[in-house]
């Protein structure tokens, strides 16, 4: 017995088409042709999530064997090259890094980190070579300085400025201290922070790279320009042209003498003062990216990681002064610049946006 409805959905057909339907119990169906029933997985056979597995394993043994090779090599070169401060041997040193954390993708997909950084690399370059030639036109300015960390710090220091009352308590001739160690560690941080920041960034959020880069290099430009218009002598060097108490220039590498890297010390002072610019205390730019890094990740992190961020500046701004590398009126000047370029540059983010916004076609609802 059949009976004959119409299946008005069918995509087959028009609407009324006749489908005919059957009161007779449908045939039972077999074993063989029950989903459920799936052919048993033989023995020594891989399941599909043991496949799958295979891959990553191989790709997290070939990172790790990578990055261990990558770790030695640079600790090697850390002891007999010394600490990197230039930029193009610190961007190798990330590259070898990126190869070795990706090494499981295809070589081409590398160029994509030598694309994005060769002009921070060259621009790194230029500013560096540019901040060599900036104290060679005016004489640099030295008592300003002097007469401004007296005014804010003399009532609590008998007269002096902090970078001489704190060595005059701190400074120990004949043996470094625990804080020396830190004070080196700090100080030697100003040539990778930004770098290895920029790099983690370029990692995991490409956008948020961007906008850090984008407040580097405006901050290392108006420090840049700074230094051709207002050349200043660090403490250190006027306390050597008679200006200042005696000053013990080097406790910012002093600490590498005591934990055994007496060689990486040799060479960071070296770079401290081959092609560098001696005058260029004003604004303290080791200081302003301190800040700058501080402030780029407060409204990023959970608030439990403010603490240390808060520390980060401080403690550079402590170690620079107690090492005579600058006055504390350049660190609240290098603060003072970051201000002003998260405001600028934020404020120009803004204005792109807008006018991007403005110049795209509205998509019709």
């Amino acid at each position: 017995m059949s009976l004959q409805v119409t299946d008005s959905d069918s995509p087959e057909s028009g609407p009324n088409r006749p489908v005919a339907v059957s009161s007779e119990a449908p045939a039972p169906k077999t074993a063989a042709a029950t989903p459920a029933t799936q052919p048993a997985t033989e023995p020594g056979s891989k399941t599909a999530t043991e496949t799958e597995a295979a891959p990553r394993s191989t790709s997290a043994r070939r990172r790790l064997i990578g990055m261990l090779i990558v770790g030695v090599t640079l600790a090697l070169l850390v002891e007999f090259t010394g600490l990197p401060t230039d930029p193009v041997k610190i961007f190798l040193c990330l590259l070898a890094v990126e190869v070795a954390w990706n090494s499981a993708r295809p070589w081409r997909s590398h160029l994509g980190f030598v694309r994005d950084w060769i002009g921070v690399v060259i621009l790194l370059v230029v500013y560096n070579f540019s901040r060599g030639y900036a104290d060679n036109s005016v004489t640099p300015h030295i008592t300003s300085m002097i007469h401004a960390d007296t005014w804010l710090f003399g009532w609590a220091t008998g007269g002096e400025i902090p970078s001489v009352w704190l060595q005059d308590h701190l400074y120990r001739p004949a043996h470094a201290q625990w804080y020396d160690v830190l004070v080196s560690f700090v100080y030697f941080s100003h040539f990778l922070a930004a770098p290895v920041v920029a790099a983690v960034l370029w990692f995991r959020n490409r956008p948020a790279w961007g906008a850090f880069v984008r407040r580097w290099f405006t901050l290392s430009a108006l420090g840049l320009v700074t230094y051709f218009i207002y050349p200043a002598m660090p403490p250190w060097l006027a306390a050597q042209d008679g200006f200042l108490p005696a000053i013990v220039h080097g406790v910012a590498t002093r600490g590498w003498y005591a934990i055994g890297m007496a060689h990486g010390g040799n060479l960071l002072n070296a770079a401290q003062l081959d092609a560098a610019n001696l005058v260029a205390a004003m604004p303290s730019l080791h200081s302003a990216f301190a800040l700058m890094i501080c402030l780029f990740f407060l409204p990023r992190v959970h608030k439990r990681w403010w603490p240390l961020l808060i520390a980060y500046p401080l403690a550079m701004a402590f170690s620079l002064v107690y090492a005579g590398e600058h006055y504390v009126i350049d660190v609240l000047v290098g603060w003072a610049y970051v201000v002003v370029t998260f405001v600028v540059v934020g404020l120009a983010e803004r204005w792109w946006r807008a006018r991007r916004a403005a110049r795209t076609p509205a998509v019709p609802r």
